[in-house]
């Protein structure tokens, strides 16, 4: 089935997962979480963003934020990016880093948040990388942590969700972990996974109810919420049909990222054979796949016109060789 525009609005709740490619791991040490981390708090403190609950597991991340000025869309194409890229040149590696793009869930604040937050931040506990609420006290790969106290992360929604359970913190801190020992038996909850009238609804009992009713229920698979927010948020939000067009800069990360090249070193002079096929493929790509102009990729690779051109026809043949390279703009 084609993949549907994600749907984009400032202010709005996003629920947002990744995994690894072929459910690989994308952390192999302590400086892989670090190093996402720092990326992860940078971006969000550029664009405005603030995130309620986050967690890091070896192969796949989850992440509730809330944007404000800047597009989800480009806070994770900067994320992912920039972390792929980072993990391939210190792991010695080429290739996709992700399987497929992002999945991206729009949230009810009310009364999905809350949930929300316990859910992410229970992770761990079912994957069984920690055994109890003290042990995830401990994980430090999650914002659990940072809200029991143990840490701190400016971009991160402390008093916000703590406010939720008390006016003092440390009262608050209780009643928080005595809500996250109250989610431990509630199993995966699926309905918290995305959007779509079943989940919105609270399963199919519920469902059945509605048309028994006569009631007419507004969903979407790209909504977590009731059929009035679902109906709002289609008004409002945007339609990003671009969300898997990307200009210049953007396809040369990804070029760098799947042939495993540092963005600088195609930039700079040399014609060893692997910097020559990385310019090939990036000029066959963006004159003949997207439409850019050649002298713009003349100017952003540093090359002559007429190199940019011959470079196109080298492409061609070069990325035969690639086969992952044939994702990288569709």
């Amino acid at each position: 089935m084609p993949r549907g525009p994600r749907l984009d609005a400032p202010g709005v709740l996003h629920h947002v997962m990744a995994r690894g490619i072929e459910r690989q791991r994308i952390f192999l040490d302590n400086g892989d979480y670090q190093g996402f981390i720092s990326r992860f708090g940078q971006v969000l403190l550029d664009s405005g963003a603030v995130c309620y609950a986050w967690v890091l597991l070896s192969n796949h991340f989850h992440l509730l934020i809330r944007t404000e000025q800047g597009s989800l869309v480009k806070i994770m194409r900067r994320l992912m990016t920039g972390y792929a890229i980072n993990f391939n040149l210190r792991h010695n590696r080429a290739g996709h880093l992700f399987q497929n793009r992002y999945k991206s869930v729009i949230c009810q604040e009310e009364p999905y948040l809350l949930e929300l937050v316990r859910y992410i931040h229970l992770n761990p506990l079912r994957a069984w990388v920690v055994d109890s609420l003290r042990e995830l006290e401990e994980y430090p790969w999650s914002g659990y942590r940072v809200l029991m106290g143990k840490g701190g992360n400016e971009w991160q929604a402390i008093d916000e969700v703590l406010g939720h359970f008390g006016d003092r913190v440390g009262e608050a801190r209780k009643q928080f972990q005595r809500f996250m020992g109250e989610g431990i038996e509630q199993d995966k909850r699926p309905e918290l996974m995305g959007g779509g009238l079943v989940r919105s609804l609270g399963g199919w009992e519920k469902v059945r109810a509605h048309h028994s009713w006569g009631d007419r229920v507004l969903s979407d698979t790209r909504i977590l919420g009731n059929s009035d927010f679902v109906s709002q948020v289609l008004e409002e939000a945007e339609v990003d049909k671009k969300d898997e067009l990307f200009d210049l800069p953007d396809l040369i990360n990804r070029v760098s990222l799947v042939m495993g090249i540092a963005v600088d070193r195609i930039k700079r002079s040399g014609k060893t054979k692997t910097l020559t096929d990385a310019r090939a493929v990036i000029a066959f790509l963006a004159i003949e796949r997207l439409g850019i102009r050649g002298a713009e990729v003349a100017r952003e690779l540093g090359q002559s016109r007429s190199s940019v051109s011959r470079s196109v026809l080298r492409g061609r043949k070069v990325i035969s060789k690639y086969p992952d390279l044939e994702a990288v703009v569709r």
